[in-house]
């Protein structure tokens, strides 16, 4: 079985990657930062960010046909690990928003800095599609 590369029109064109990689109907989420469509980090803070960031992976995931609920395991790199528990009220209130009340395993990771500069977060995941709503990209 060979991985298929699923990348958005919708989000910046990758280079050297691949927002998500298809194998099976198991699709691997590559991390994403709060980019925006234009390649900046989004303002506003950790919970503009993680709106923006989640919402790329979220993105990744319907373009191959998934759903939230299809996400088995997220992992949220952070630069500030306190800044993000000062704004979990806020953050789990945009996750209900954009995904509804389901949560998969999810690991949470401190680290002193990500790709962009002014990137606070970064977020990767698994999800797996069942057959009947799995979508290739076309050629």
């Amino acid at each position: 079985m060979t991985p298929v590369a699923i990348n958005p029109a919708s989000l910046p064109a990758p280079s050297g990657y691949s927002h998500g990689t298809l194998s099976g109907n198991t699709l691997h989420l590559g991390g994403q930062t709060a980019l925006d469509a234009e390649m900046r980090i989004v303002e506003g803070g950790i919970v503009e960010q993680f709106r923006q960031a989640f919402g790329n992976v979220l993105t990744t995931l319907r373009e191959a046909g998934g759903i939230p609920e299809d996400l088995v395991s997220l992992t949220i790199y952070l630069t500030d690990i306190p800044d993000y528990q000062a704004h979990g009220r806020e953050i789990g209130r945009v996750w209900r928003e954009l995904a509804g009340s389901v949560y998969p395993a999810m690991a949470g990771i401190g680290c002193t800095a990500l790709w962009q500069p002014e990137a606070l977060i970064e977020i990767l995941g698994v999800a797996v599609i069942p057959d009947d709503r799995l979508r290739l990209p076309q050629a």
